[in-house]
């Protein structure tokens, strides 16, 4: 069935819908289903070509215009998008299998949190005036050119909209590659753009796998890349982008502590731990999926982590009754059916969950693993799925020595009734964004990002600015100049 917000097209390039079938064709499956709901084609050479043009073209007059007015643009497209946030919640939930119930509030929404944010500041991107005696240096805060942002599957209406609006505020021009499994969500932030005012050619979307995203980082003409993706990838682009000298956001993978205390809530704990492993189905980059849980309240946090998981409603993703959601594809469902597997043989305690559902579409119930340890597979590679590793500890410093032996650091929890301990904590966590008492809020206000192998930059907030944007100083002179010859 085609629903109405169904783009018509698979590329959006210069404010209009594109097609070329000499692309490859990719097949969009709906992961509650298995069944094919669209088919895009891969961008060919010439699309690419004329996107890289349009972005150019249009970035200058762009880039010359009021910070206020390009803000103008983004606030009615934050508008809009709020307007029609159940057609384009449904488009996600068609496209990811996340819950209706979830995306309502939490994928265009988000989205447009970020036109809104980023429009307001766009104004108030201004340079400094610094007094050096009679003489004086100012800075100029200009765009970076023409920004290639290549977005993850669990998220892409966000994702879109987190990577296009501090772009867009700062003057510069986007080109988006979707992921390829979910490539729907982004044409309708370029459609949505460009009703509300957005010049053509200032933000394009076009579709295709790794060789796509690989020929835009290559092009000499691309001034920053965008990534959020797994850490492999990041690898691979962050070389790319490095050969070019090119600006980059790496916003990564991880495999995050949450560190539930003796002193702890155990509901706030038990909600917490839910939020940071089966929101999503799991399929969250920042998920708190080392619980570590101190010895004497395991079993209790168990008990009642399984009373909870019995709430989880698995049926049709568009009923808002429903909770949790199947995995994004075929391969990823075969990928955590391998780490559950491996789990129960390198010798963890299943608790409960990692079920495959006999029903079409890619069903896994949510699965708990106890008695961890930390050299066990579930507790060091990301899985990106509803598998939660629960890991004993004693001491303070133990569970922080043990919670930082890994490569990653996106994310860190801690629940504790004692503040002081919660803030000791996270001044310890090598991790880019912190949880005290919660996990994973992400509030366009506050920077979002990673450390170690997690990534490079930071999305959202003030702080976005700095990495879509660069400073120029311009040293007056007052006086006459001197020079020795």
């Amino acid at each position: 069935m085609t629903y109405p917000t169904q783009p018509t097209a698979s590329h959006h390039i210069a404010g209009a819908y594109v097609e070329d079938t000499a692309g490859t064709p990719i097949p969009v499956i709906c992961p509650a289903t298995g069944e094919t709901i669209a088919t895009v084609h891969a961008a060919t050479p010439e699309l690419i070509g004329r996107a890289i043009t349009a972005a150019r073209e249009a970035q200058g007059a762009w880039a010359a215009l009021p910070g206020v007015e390009r803000g103008r643009v983004l606030r009615r497209a934050a508008d809009l998008m709020r307007e029609r946030n159940r057609d384009l919640s449904v488009l996600e939930t068609r496209d990811t299998g996340k819950p209706l119930q979830e995306t309502l509030v939490a994928d265009a929404t988000s989205g447009a949190d970020a036109l809104e944010y980023f429009g307001g500041l766009a104004g108030a991107l201004t340079g400094e005036h610094i007094q050096l005696g009679e003489d004086w240096v100012y800075t100029r805060r200009e765009p970076l050119g023409v920004c290639l942002g290549i977005g993850a599957w669990n998220y892409p209406t966000q994702i879109a909209c987190w990577k296009a609006a501090p772009a867009l505020a700062c003057g510069n021009a986007m080109i988006f590659k979707p992921s390829e499994t979910t490539p729907l969500c982004a044409l309708k932030v370029a459609e949505i753009l460009t009703e509300a005012g957005l010049p053509a050619g200032l933000f394009n979307v076009l579709q295709g796998a790794g060789d796509v995203g690989a020929a835009l980082v290559d092009d000499p003409r691309i001034d920053k890349v965008s990534l959020t993706g797994s850490v492999p990838t990041g690898r691979r682009i962050y070389a790319a982008a490095a050969a070019g000298i090119k600006h980059v956001t790496m916003e990564l993978g991880g495999k995050s502590p949450l560190i539930v205390f003796d002193d702890a809530d155990i509901e706030d704990a038990v909600g917490g731990a839910i939020l940071g492993n089966f929101y999503s189905s799991g399929q969250v980059c920042s998920n708190g999926t080392r619980v570590f849980v101190h010895r004497s309240i395991k079993e209790k946090f168990l008990t009642r982590l399984a009373e909870r998981l019995q709430g989880a409603v698995l049926g049709d993703p568009l009923d808002e009754a429903t909770n949790f959601g199947p995995l994004v594809s075929a391969r990823q469902l075969e990928i955590v059916q391998g780490h559950v597997t491996r789990a129960r043989d390198e010798g963890a305690r299943l608790i409960t969950g990692g079920e495959v559902l006999d029903r079409p579409g890619f069903w896994i119930t949510p699965a708990v693993f106890a008695d961890v340890t930390d050299s066990m597979t579930i507790a060091r590679d990301e899985i990106f799925g509803p598998v939660m590793a629960v890991l004993d500890f004693d001491t303070e410093d133990e569970v922080i020595a043990r919670a930082n032996a890994t490569e990653y650091g996106l994310s860190a929890g801690v629940f504790t009734r004692d503040i002081g301990r919660a803030h000791r904590v996270v001044a310890r966590m090598e991790a880019g964004t912190c949880f005290i008492n919660s996990y994973n809020d992400a509030p366009v206000e506050a920077p979002f990002g990673g450390m170690k192998a997690s990534g490079v930059g930071r999305e959202n907030s003030k702080a976005a600015i700095e990495h879509y944007s660069q400073l120029k100083s311009v040293y007056v002179r007052m006086g006459r100049v001197e020079a020795p010859f």
